[in-house]
This record gives C-alpha cells, sequence and structure tokens, in this order.
C-alpha cells in the first residue's frame, strides 16, 4: 500500500511540475519577443542571460514558484449566497481536496457592483432586525481571509466580460440577488401610488442609487403580500421615527421622511389561510412590538379545521408561527378591551389589520390616482389550495404597496429561466445550462442563492443551497484536464491589470474597513452603532483614501 501511494505521489508530481515547464516555456517565448525588441534590457540580471528581462524575468520567478499550485474562482456577487459560497469552498477543498487530486489552496475573487459588499443583509431587509448586525459581522470576519480578495465596485458585464472572467478563473458562481418586483397584474396597478416593494425597500435602506425622497403623503396605506417582505414594509410603514432612528443605522434622509409620514390605517392582505403564510416567527414577533400601534384581526380567519391544523403540526417552522400567530390574536384582542392601545398599553394613534384570505382584484382610481382596493374573500383548504367566494369588499386607500415576490437579476451571457425567475441551471443543481429550458450543461459556470432558485427561502437557506453548488463544483473541478486548473491565464495579477487599463478601481476589503469605521465614528456621534453613507461617490472616497 505504502509502494502504492509513493508511486500515485511521484506521478502527481510529475504531472505538476510538466505544467510548471508548460507555463514557463510560455513565458519564455514572451520573454525572447520582448528581448528582441529594439532597445530592450533586463533590469535584474546581466543581458546575456537570454531568460532575463524585466518584469517578465521576474512573472517566471513568481510563477514557477506558484503557478497551478491554487484553484481559481470567480464568484459574482458579494451579498450572503457569494460570501457563503466563497468561505465553503475553502472549507470544502481543505477537507476534500487531496483526496479529489485537486489540492488543498484556492484563490477566490469576489466580484460585487456595488461600492460595498452584503447585498441582501445591507440594502434587503428592513433595517431593525436585530440579527441583520450578527450575519453582516459573520460575512465581515469571512471576507477577512487572505484566500478572499474582494472586488466591489466592478459590475459584471460592463466591467468584466464572461469570457475574460474564464480565460482567468477555473471556474464561475453566479451568486447575483434580486433587484426588481414581480409585476402586479391587477387592474389598476399602474396608477399613481402603487409601489412595488423593492422600490420602497432600496429607498429606506439607503440603496446607492435608490431614490432619496419617498412619497409618504397617505392617510390610508395597503400593503399586498403573504410573506416577511411584506411585512418588513407594513411594519416600516407604521413605524415612529425617533423609534426606528435609535435603534438602527438608518440615514437622515431616511429618518426625516419617516417622521413626515402621514400612514394612520394599514391594511395587510394575504390572499390564504393564517397556517399558508410564510412568515417567519420573528417577523412576527417585530410586528407584536410597535409603539403607538394597534394590532386589528378577525377572528373568523383563526377558524382552523382538524385538517389544516394536522397539516400544519408535521412542519415545526409552520407551526410555530401558527402559534405565534394566535398569541398576536390574543394580544389583538387585549389590545381592543383595553381602549385600542398598543403593546405597552399606551394610546395608539395608528392601526394596523391583519387580513387573511384575502385576495385583491383591483385598484380603483380617480384622476389617475389610487382611490381603493377591491379584496376578494377567499377559503384555503389543509392543502394550501385556494378557492375564491365571490364576496367583495373595497377598503378606502390611497397607496398600496405589492410584495408579491422579487424577480432576480439576469446575467449577459446567461441564459434566464423567466418561469422560475432565476438563472437556468440543470435540475436545480447549480450546473448553468445553455437554455432557458435546461438542455447541455456550460462547462466551468454554476449559480447559487436566488440565482440558482429563485427568489425563495430566508438568508438562511443560502447555506445549504452553496454546500451543494460547492460539492458539484469540486466534482466538476476534479474531472477536469490539469487537476482542475483549466484557465489559461493564471498570473494572479491579470484581473489587476485588466481592470487598472480600464480605469476601473475595485474597492477591496481594506476601503470597505474605511468605510465602515466612518459610519460608526458617525453613529457614535449621535449614540448609535450605525450611521449608513448612501452616496456612492462618497463611499468611493472613503475607501481610497
Amino acid at each position: 500500500m505504502l509502494l502504492d501511494e509513493t508511486r500515485k505521489l511521484v506521478d502527481d508530481l510529475s504531472a505538476a511540475l510538466l505544467r510548471v515547464e508548460r507555463i514557463i516555456d510560455m513565458l519564455k517565448r514572451e520573454h525572447d519577443q520582448e528581448a528582441n525588441r529594439p532597445g530592450a534590457r533586463c533590469a535584474r540580471t546581466p543581458t546575456n542571460d537570454p531568460y532575463r528581462n524585466g518584469r517578465l524575468c521576474a512573472r517566471v520567478e513568481r510563477v514557477t514558484e506558484s503557478v497551478n499550485t491554487e484553484l481559481r474562482i470567480a464568484v459574482i456577487g458579494a451579498g450572503p449566497a457569494g460570501v457563503y459560497s466563497s468561505d465553503i469552498f475553502l472549507r470544502q477543498l481543505k477537507k476534500l481536496g487531496e483526496g479529489l487530486g485537486l489540492g488543498a489552496e484556492a484563490r477566490i475573487d469576489l466580484f460585487e457592483k456595488l461600492p460595498v459588499p452584503f447585498g441582501l443583509v445591507r440594502y434587503g431587509v428592513a433595517p431593525d432586525h436585530p440579527s441583520i448586525k450578527f450575519i453582516a459581522s459573520a460575512l465581515e470576519k469571512t471576507l477577512d481571509n487572505p484566500n478572499i480578495h474582494l472586488y466591489c465596485d466592478v459590475e459584471f458585464g460592463k466591467d468584466v466580460t464572461l469570457d475574460e472572467l474564464l480565460a482567468r478563473y477555473d471556474a464561475v458562481l453566479f451568486a447575483t440577488g434580486a433587484v426588481k418586483d414581480k409585476p402586479l397584474n391587477l387592474p389598476g396597478a399602474d396608477l399613481e401610488g402603487v409601489y412595488g416593494a423593492a422600490k420602497f425597500v432600496e429607498w429606506y435602506d439607503g440603496y446607492p442609487t435608490g431614490a432619496r425622497e419617498w412619497p409618504l403623503t397617505a392617510e390610508n396605506v395597503a400593503v399586498i403580500g403573504g410573506g416577511n417582505v411584506a411585512m418588513d414594509v407594513a411594519r416600516e410603514l407604521m413605524r415612529n421615527a425617533d423609534d426606528l432612528k435609535a435603534k438602527t443605522d438608518i440615514p437622515d434622509n431616511v429618518y426625516e421622511g419617516i417622521g413626515r409620514n402621514k400612514a394612520k390605517v394599514l391594511h395587510l392582505f394575504i390572499r390564504r389561510g393564517v397556517a399558508q403564510a410564510k412568515f417567519s416567527v420573528q417577523e412576527l414577533r417585530e410586528m407584536e412590538k410597535l409603539p403607538g400601534v394597534q394590532l386589528i384581526i378577525n377572528e373568523d380567519d383563526f377558524e382552523l379545521d382538524d385538517d389544516t391544523i394536522e397539516v400544519a403540526g408535521k412542519d415545526k417552522l409552520t407551526r410555530q408561527m401558527v402559534e405565534e400567530l394566535f398569541a398576536i390574536r390574543e394580544m389583538a384582542e387585549d389590545m381592543q378591551d383595553d381602549g385600542d392601545v398598543d403593546f405597552e398599553g399606551n394610546p395608539a394613534d395608528r392601526r394596523y389589520y391583519v387580513h387573511f384570505n384575502s385576495a385583491p382584484t383591483e385598484i380603483l382610481g380617480e384622476d389617475g390616482k389610487v382611490k381603493a382596493i377591491r379584496v376578494e374573500r377567499t377559503e384555503t383548504g389543509a392543502d394550501g389550495r385556494m378557492r375564491r367566494t365571490g364576496e367583495f369588499t373595497d377598503y378606502p386607500v390611497e397607496a398600496v404597496y405589492h410584495a408579491i415576490g422579487y424577480r432576480p437579476a439576469e446575467a449577459p451571457g446567461i441564459a434566464y429561466d423567466e418561469h422560475g425567475a432565476h438563472l437556468a441551471n440543470a435540475n436545480g443543481d447549480g450546473r448553468i445550462t445553455a437554455d432557458a429550458d435546461g438542455g447541455d450543461v456550460r462547462e466551468r459556470l454554476y449559480a447559487t442563492g436566488w440565482a440558482k432558485r429563485g427568489p425563495v427561502g430566508l438568508i438562511g437557506s443560502t447555506k445549504s443551497d452553496a454546500l451543494a453548488i460547492v460539492t458539484n463544483m469540486l466534482e466538476d473541478l476534479a474531472s477536469a484536464a490539469e487537476g482542475g486548473r483549466v484557465a489559461q491565464d493564471r498570473d494572479p495579477d491579470s484581473i489587476d491589470r485588466l481592470l487598472a487599463e480600464r480605469g476601473i478601481r475595485p474597492i477591496d476589503f481594506a476601503g470597505w474597513k474605511k468605510v465602515d469605521a466612518f459610519e460608526r465614528a458617525e453613529g457614535a456621534k449621535e449614540g448609535r452603532e450605525h450611521k449608513k453613507v448612501i452616496d456612492p461617490e462618497q463611499m468611493r472616497e472613503l475607501a481610497h483614501a
């Protein structure tokens, strides 16, 4: 057995040396071309050495030592999906790489179009989620890794192309998020006063290219949706500005905007029943603690039959959600019995109605503006199937927000599955395919997170996603030629030169830390942990200072 292992080691070393010799031969040819140029001279050694000339001889030395000793992976998107995938790739490679013949070393370059990292955590989740700061901290620790190189302010498809990445990296992983709402296909959806959740979230999260002002002039507001984003939107519309500022990193424009918010009545419409909602327990608990807000719930929505209760009880998360909703029902009853008060027993000046089994069918308007929303009563069976009853109610509102799902971003050069709202990949395994409906797998291209499965699942879901995709990547790299080292340009400085030639100045991890330090300093002036910078030019100035 020892003899067999020794032979295998000798074979592997011989193959590695052969690959290095090929690269050195290529560099020598480049050197000869440079040396034959009139006036060329090697500044490092005597000119009679035919293989040493300026920068090329330095490349020969560096590449002789390091070329082909590490895999090179490009990840598009520095949100949770991209960061988790980078971390898991490195961990799994350490664990399995030697056995797969891949070695244990890799360099991951993480490209992000925004000037700062963290994607959904920084710009897609409401600022008053207490768990978000812990997630951001964990992501930051992952990025503080010498094998992960952050390239913020570099947009895929604009600053660098797919072909250019494939020439420099052994695999490319897409971990892009969502930037647009799914369309609201209801009559009246084009009226003034109808807003998609994505743009509103961009506003209150200070997205670099988002709106800086928001028209919070409606006294009666409707929110459509049965998931966590709908809950976020509804909660922020009912928020007290001073309370929000004290607990979060919101910038001044958001604080001032919410301070001017005129909303007094909010209706949240969920098409299906209590047991079919998609709220997290954390979201529900945050809804319970809104100063100055009375929760109002229709008790008829909580008359669940035995079959529905049995089905809901089979899934732990669903069971916990339903139990929390029943607790909210009791809280709402107490708020009413105590004289229309908030959760602390103080007089409430805002009313938050939660309607289950309520499907909006039309937005009514007058003079091009929202006037009301028409809602049909539904019934939902234990199997989750919804039946319409033909019973309609009109609710007077001046604004409607829809949070019915996001549409993940497309990627230039990659097929898009319109039905699933994600990048085309084979049977959901993350391997990019040539066509939207499947077809041949495109080598060395992968997708994870929402880019792979569409806009479903919580942030934590990206971890299990990442492990599955990384497993597939390692399997494919192990079966590829050259021990997975298939990219032709293996100079680690090549991508930096390419971007520099185009005038692109990436923001690295050190640059992000400068932005973060400034935000912490500004927050400290007001007794807060952070105060978010929203101007992209200011971010660049801070990062490059």
